[in-house]
C-alpha cells in the first residue's frame, strides 16, 4: 500500500513522521514524506532513499490584515494542487499529518480523494493548526492524553509520540561517555535548549557556575551556535569538565552518557528524555504557540520525573539550587530517573502505523475502491 506523512517545519514533527515511515517500509509499503521548504527539514532527511521526498510549501497566516490573507488563500491554493498532483501520480491509500500547516493541504488532498486521513498532536494541548486540522480528518492521534479533551469525543486515539530509529537503544554508559572526551565517576549533566533557542538556558547555567563550582559534576552541553565560545570558557573558569558544542547528530550518544538533563519542553524532546528515563529541569520555551512547553513540563513534574523553571524567572541561583536538589541525594535521582522512564510510549510508531493500516486496508477492502486502485 502507499502511504503519504506530512512532517516538517521543525524536529518536533519530523523525526516522529519518519519513525511512521520507517515501519510503514519495514512492513513492505512505500511512504511518500512531504516536508517544508525549511532547511532543517532538507538536512534531516539527506540520504533518505527508502522515501519519496517531497518539498511542498507549509503555510501559516501572518496576520489578519486583508493584504495577508489574501496572500494566505494564493499560497495555500498553490501548495493545494501541489499536493493533489502528486497524490494523482502517487496514488495513496492514506495520509497522516505530523502538526502545523504543513499538514492542512496533505489532509485535504486525501479528503477530496476519500481515502482516510489522520493528524498527531504530540503536544499537551494543541496549535491552532491542529484545531483545523482536527475537523477535517478520520482521526485524531495523540502524544498525551491530557490533550483529548480539546477534541471532539470518540474521534481521538492515544498512541504516544514515535521516536526516531537512531535512539531505540541505549549505548554503553562508558563508550558513550568517551565520545564526549568524558570518563565514569562523575554524575553527568546534559544540557540542550532544542531547535528554537538555546540562549535563556546558556546564560541562566553561566550565571548558575559559581554555585556549582567544586561540586562532583561534569556536563555535555549543547549551546547552538550563538553562546559556544564564552560557555567553554566559563566552564573552564568554574573547573568543570565539559564538552560544548552547537549540535550533535548522535543524540543516542548523549542521551546514554547522561544521568540527567536541563532542557526545553517539547514533546520530542520529552519523549526522548523518557525513553532514556532522564529526569529532567525543564525550561519551557516561553514563546511556544498556546504556551505548550509549559503544559508538556507539568506533566512530567506532576509525575515527579521533572522540575519546572519558568525562563522569565530563572536566575543563576534557582537553577543552581534545582540542580544541586538533584546532586545531593542519588537516592532522590534514582526516583526521578524511573519515573520519566515510566513515561515512555511504548511501541509508538508501531501504534500510529497499525491504526492507519488498518483504515486503509478497511477502506480498501470495499469493492469500489479496490477496484479504483487496481
Amino acid at each position: 500500500m502507499n502511504f503519504v506523512i506530512a512532517a516538517g517545519g521543525t524536529g518536533g514533527h519530523l523525526f516522529p513522521g519518519l519513525a511512521v515511515g520507517e515501519v510503514f517500509v519495514k512492513r513492505g509499503h512505500k511512504v511518500m514524506l512531504l516536508i517544508s521548504e525549511k532547511e532543517i527539514d532538507a538536512l534531516a532527511t539527506q540520504g533518505r532513499s527508502e522515501f519519496r521526498i517531497e518539498r511542498v510549501p507549509g503555510v501559516g497566516i501572518q496576520s489578519k490584515s486583508p493584504l495577508a490573507l489574501i496572500q494566505f488563500a494564493l499560497k495555500f491554493r498553490a501548495g493545494l494542487g501541489q499536493v493533489k498532483s502528486l497524490y494523482r501520480d502517487f496514488q495513496p491509500h492514506a495520509a497522516l499529518g505530523m502538526g502545523g500547516f504543513t499538514s492542512t493541504a496533505p489532509i485535504l488532498a486525501g479528503r477530496s480523494r476519500k481515502i482516510p486521513t489522520f493528524v498527531h498532536e504530540s503536544n499537551a494541548i494543541p496549535g491552532k493548526a491542529n484545531k483545523l486540522n482536527a475537523r477535517l480528518v478520520t482521526r485524531v492521534l495523540l502524544g498525551f492524553s491530557e490533550c483529548a479533551k480539546f477534541f471532539p469525543t470518540g474521534k481521538c486515539e492515544i498512541t504516544g509520540t514515535p521516536i526516531r530509529t537512531s535512539l531505540a537503544g541505549r549505548l554503553e554508559k562508558s563508550a558513550a561517555l568517551a565520545a564526549f572526551n568524558l570518563g565514569p565517576g562523575l554524575p553527568t549533566l546534559l544540557v540542550m535548549g532544542g531547535s528554537q533557542g538555546a540562549r535563556g538556558i546558556n546564560q541562566a547555567l553561566i550565571a548558575a557556575l559559581p554555585k556549582l563550582a567544586g561540586r562532583s559534576l561534569q556536563i555535555i552541553h549543547l549551546s547552538g551556535s550563538a553562546d559556544e565560545a564564552q560557555l567553554r570558557d566559563s566552564y573552564a573558569k568554574a573547573g568543570i569538565p565539559a564538552f560544548v558544542a552547537a549540535f550533535h547528530h548522535r543524540m543516542e550518544e548523549a542521551y546514554s552518557a547522561a544521568d540527567f538533563a536541563i532542557a526545553r519542553s517539547g514533546a520530542a524532546s520529552l519523549t526522548e528524555l523518557s525513553h532514556f528515563a532522564l529526569p529532567a529541569i525543564l525550561i519551557p520555551y516561553p514563546h511556544a504557540a498556546e504556551d505548550h512547553q509549559t503544559l508538556n513540563a507539568k506533566i512530567f513534574e506532576r509525575a515527579g520525573a521533572a522540575a519546572l523553571l519558568n525562563e522569565r524567572e530563572t536566575s543563576g541561583e534557582k537553577l543552581a539550587e534545582k540542580l544541586l536538589w538533584f546532586l545531593d541525594d542519588p537516592t532522590r535521582l534514582a526516583a526521578a530517573s524511573a519515573r520519566s522512564g515510566e513515561l515512555a510510549p511504548k511501541h509508538a510508531a508501531e501504534r500510529v502505523a497499525d491504526v492507519i493500516q488498518r483504515a486503509a486496508e478497511a477502506r480498501n477492502s470495499k469493492p469500489e475502491t479496490r477496484n479504483k486502485f487496481q
